[in-house]
C-alpha cells in the first residue's frame, strides 16, 4: 500500500525495488540490479531524452541505492520494517473505495483527476500522472475512459489523504471502464 502525502507518493524501498516485503535477500538483490539498470545515468547515456531527464534518473537512482542499503542489512531491514509498520498503524483511514465510486473530472488531452468527497467537505484526489507513478494507464476510447494496471504495477491500493482534513481513504486500484 503507498502513501501520498502533499501530491507525492510515499513510496516504501520495497515498492522501490519492485518486491514483496517478505522478499529474501535473493529476491532483494534481485530487484535491486533490475531497478539500477533501469535508471543508472551511465547505462542509459544515449538514450533519447536522457539529457532532459537526466536530474530524474539521477533521483531515482539515489533512491534505489537507499533502498539497498537499508534492505540488503538485516539490522537496518528490521528497523526499516519497524518504523514502516508504525506508521500505517498511525494512518487513520477512513473508508475504503473504489473507483467507480469517484468523481472524474477531464482536465485535458494528458490529464483526468478522479475525486471522492470527504465529511468535511473538501476533496481526496488523484491525477493520472500520479496513477502513472503506480503502474496505471489510462485509455481513451470516444467518452469512455478505462483504468488499466500494467502487469508490474506496484500498488493494487494507495492511502488519499484529504485535502484540509486528518482523514484519509484506501482506494482500490483495479481495472475499471468509466
Amino acid at each position: 500500500m503507498l502513501f501520498l502525502d502533499d501530491c507525492t507518493f510515499q513510496r516504501t524501498h520495497y515498492d522501490i525495488l519492485s518486491v514483496k516485503e517478505d522478499a529474501s535477500y535473493e529476491e532483494i538483490r534481485a530487484g535491486y540490479r533490475s531497478a539500477v539498470l533501469n535508471c543508472h545515468p551511465d547505462k542509459l547515456q544515449g538514450t533519447k531524452g536522457i539529457l532532459e531527464d537526466h536530474h530524474e534518473l539521477q533521483k531515482r537512482f539515489l533512491k534505489v541505492q537507499k533502498a539497498w542499503e537499508i534492505l540488503s542489512d538485516s539490522r537496518s531491514r528490521l528497523v526499516y520494517d519497524d518504523e514502516l509498520q508504525s506508521s500505517r498503524q498511525d494512518a487513520e483511514i477512513g473508508e475504503e473505495v473504489s473507483f467507480k465510486e469517484m468523481t472524474i473530472e477531464d482536465m485535458g488531452e494528458a490529464v483526468v483527476r478522479f475525486s471522492y468527497q470527504c465529511r468535511c467537505s473538501d476533496y481526496f484526489s488523484i491525477d493520472s500522472s500520479e496513477l502513472e507513478e503506480l503502474g496505471c494507464s489510462l485509455q481513451r476510447k470516444g467518452s469512455k475512459i478505462s483504468l488499466q494496471r500494467t502487469d508490474d504495477a506496484a500498488a493494487t491500493s494507495v492511502v488519499l489523504p484529504c485535502g484540509s482534513c486528518s482523514l484519509r481513504i484506501c482506494l482500490v486500484i483495479d481495472d475499471t471502464v468509466f
